[in-house]
């Protein structure tokens, strides 16, 4: 059964091919998603890859955890499931100013 990874502090510039390179080493990659900004159209610096087997993935994160690619050491872990309430936007506040507070002058 395959297995998602979390892979983290990539370098902006390193690939979708160069993830699938670096792990592929360690078992067979089903897919490597590169997260991209969709404002900047830039990488944000972490990814997911699938590995094909979970000892390819046990594997590739006791081999590549801590490991410098690309310049940067990226931290290997298991994906973990979104649940309902990640996918959910909170109230992140008002800016300061509380609307509801009358103003004294």
């Amino acid at each position: 059964m395959a297995k998602r990874m979390y892979v983290g502090n990539i370098n902006y510039s390193t690939t979708e091919d160069r993830l699938k390179e670096v792990f592929g080493v360690h078992g067979e990659v089903v897919s490597a998603n590169l997260i991209i900004d969709k404002l900047s159209g830039r990488s944000k610096g972490f990814a997911f890859v699938e590995m094909a087997t979970e000892e390819a993935a046990n594997a590739a994160k006791a081999a590549l955890d801590g490991q410098e690619v690309d310049g940067r050491k990226i931290k290997v872990n298991e994906a973990r499931e979104m649940s309902a309430d990640d996918g959910e936007r909170r109230p992140r506040g008002n800016g300061g100013f509380n609307r509801n507070r009358t103003r004294r002058f």
